[in-house]
């Protein structure tokens, strides 16, 4: 049986600040980089992403960027969305369409992002973003300023978000 140590082991994964477990995969090295408002980024830049069951929480974030998370082993994911318009969604993303599951499911840019694995040892999914991820354009999300701007949403804010600590920073 495949275990989310042996991807943690096969693909070189590390624990990343959102939750769960990552290594970078590809970035468009061979093209012109994109101008954004946050400065020039790769077009395009992929990762392999693992939560597991010692680490279920892709914690509250929002990206520049879009993304474009796809399915490959394990276990479903499900993401809540908040929407810019304060709305919320979800979707789950995995690998029985009979139950619902999307095998990809895509994220606007600007939208806030929570996901847990919902049950199991493992997911493995995998990312592209456009343009090109990097930390300056990433928002890790705090309890009091979600919940100011989505009051509605406050239980579901406080279920996914890192504990709001002023007394340490935001890993970054």
């Amino acid at each position: 049986m495949i275990t989310a140590r042996h991807w943690i082991d096969a693909l070189g994964l590390e624990a990343h600040v959102e939750g769960g477990y990552f290594r970078r995969t590809y970035q468009a090295d061979h093209r012109p980089r994109t101008r954004t408002p946050g400065g020039d980024r790769y077009a395009v830049t992929s990762i392999h992403y693992l939560l597991t069951h010692w680490s279920p929480v892709g914690h509250w974030h929002l990206n520049r960027s879009d993304i474009l998370h796809f399915h490959h082993h394990g276990e479903p994911i499900t993401y809540h969305l908040l929407h810019p318009d304060g709305s919320h969604s979800t979707a789950v993303l995995g690998q029985d369409p009979d139950a619902g599951q999307l095998l990809t499911v895509a994220v606007p840019g600007g939208t806030w992002k929570a996901s847990h694995l919902t049950t199991g040892d493992h997911a493995l999914i995998s990312e592209a973003v456009v343009p090109g991820f990097d930390y300056a354009d990433l928002t890790l999300g705090r309890p009091h300023e979600l919940v100011a701007r989505f009051p509605e949403h406050a239980a579901l804010i406080h279920r996914y978000c890192r504990p709001d600590r002023p007394d340490q920073p935001l890993p970054r």
